[in-house]
């Protein structure tokens, strides 16, 4: 006897174990328009083989396409994991409430059959068919996510109970996108996956930051309750094109700053350290991750351990977009990080995983596409 899905058009039945010709496949889906004559229904949700399924030749040499849900699609690092995701073949659900998203970061996308955007707030609960998830949905810049904190959490944690719900039901795989927010104001640096952190949790940065931490604690009470199938991964600063122009990070500020011909706004002393991650690597990382076993669940750091001062960062803008901008200092904001640097120790074994894009590169990308944002 086979599980049926809830709904019979489009959708794909698992026969691995339906006959000996079959089982050559760990997992083979064959639409069903293939089966009708070889299917019986029982009942509106149960399918009984009645004959042996031929398996076309080279089907066993094929990876199957996948059915994967990316919440928060539209956004920065969305839209670039489903374009990496559609350009395999794999079919994508896309969903975002376009709150810091943009359809413009998908808009090439729809020209293609396996890629499908939907407007959804996940707050709200989902009811799809999906194999596999990745959980990016929630604003990640001081902006934006302090705009409205109470929703902020209830993005982080409302969006987890849900998503995690919907790969209860399916059986489906999920990766959450944490953060090296996870680990506040360090006093451990370079900050590996078993410290605890150091994390304000009353301060105006904590509905970011906390509401990270309680996601990820779902994350691992769904894995140890009910056998679920989690991922999680830490990112650290990541930054490349498809980045807001006005989102409060550094690299942006700086970049549209320096394009401008503007003064350079460097808070605090400009010691403090950050590292950065190219868009292109981190998603490979993230993809990388989601691919391992099942044992292997994180958390796993994501980012470039390469480290470098703010100030040094700025100098460095303003050279690339051969600017004339000037630097001005002013006070440090609440709760701002004064080191920020990955230990990726455990994604370069596990993973074999290790950025290779530099931050010259990088940087000569992302400046390029934000000149169309200058004026």
């Amino acid at each position: 006897m086979l599980n049926f899905p809830n709904y019979l058009d489009g959708y794909f039945f698992d026969l691995a174990n339906a006959s000996a010709e079959s089982k050559v496949l760990s997992t083979c889906y064959i639409p069903c328009v293939m089966l009708h004559k070889t299917l019986q229904v029982q009942h509106a949700k149960q399918l009984k083989i009645t004959t042996s399924v031929r398996i076309p030749a080279g089907w066993a040499m094929k990876r199957m396409r996948k059915r994967i849900l990316v919440t928060g699609g539209a956004g920065f690092l969305g839209s670039h994991l489903c374009g990496r995701l559609v350009a395999r073949g794999d079919d994508v659900l896309c969903i975002d409430n376009f709150f810091t998203g943009a359809k413009d970061n998908v808009a090439k996308l729809l020209a293609h059959s396996n890629f499908e955007l939907m407007r959804h707030d996940v707050c709200m609960p989902l009811y799809v068919e999906v194999d596999e998830i990745y959980n990016l949905a929630c604003p990640a810049s001081p902006i934006h996510y302090q705009y409205d904190p109470v929703q902020t959490t209830k993005t982080s944690v409302h969006g987890a109970i849900n998503m995690l719900g919907l790969a209860k039901r399916l059986g489906a795989k999920i990766l959450q996108a944490s953060t090296s927010e996870i680990y506040g104001d360090p006093t451990v640096h370079p900050q590996t996956e078993d410290y605890w952190g150091h994390v304000n949790p009353i301060g105006p940065r904590a509905c970011y930051d906390e509401g990270k931490r309680c996601a990820e604690t779902l994350f691992f009470d769904y894995y140890r309750q009910h056998r679920l199938s989690i991922k999680v991964a830490r990112i650290f600063n990541t930054y490349g094109p498809r980045m807001h122009p006005n989102d409060g990070r550094v690299i942006s500020n700086f970049i549209m700053a320096a394009l401008r011909g503007d003064p350079i706004t460097v808070y605090g002393d400009g010691k403090q350290t950050r590292s950065f991650c190219y868009v292109e690597d981190l998603i490979e990382g993230l993809i990388r991750l989601m691919e391992t076993e099942e044992s292997l669940i994180g958390p796993i750091n994501l980012g470039n351990p390469n480290e470098i001062t703010v100030s040094e960062l700025a100098i460095q803008i303003i050279a690339s977009a051969g600017s004339r901008s000037k630097i001005t200092y002013h006070p440090r904001p609440i709760d701002d990080p004064m080191q920020r640097q990955p230990d990726i120790t455990q994604a370069k074994k596990l993973l074999e995983w290790y950025p290779t894009i530099t931050l010259e590169k990088g940087l000569a990308h992302t400046i390029e596409y934000f000149r169309d944002f200058k004026e």
